[in-house]
């Protein structure tokens, strides 16, 4: 299931957040993420799925 969600943080980085935490401080902190800068948006998707369980 990770391995499904990387991909979707990689075209959507909020819908890959949304998927591993749900709408919650991560979720928004994403959004911000993604509307400055599409990269910083991919890397904290990608670190929130492979650090929380």
């Amino acid at each position: 299931m990770d391995v499904i969600r990387i991909i979707f943080s990689i075209l959507l980085p909020p819908l890959g957040v949304f998927l591993q935490v749900g709408i919650g401080a991560q979720f928004w902190i994403n959004i911000l993420l993604t509307l400055l800068g599409y990269i910083p948006g991919v890397i904290h998707a990608i670190y929130i799925i492979l650090t929380r369980d």
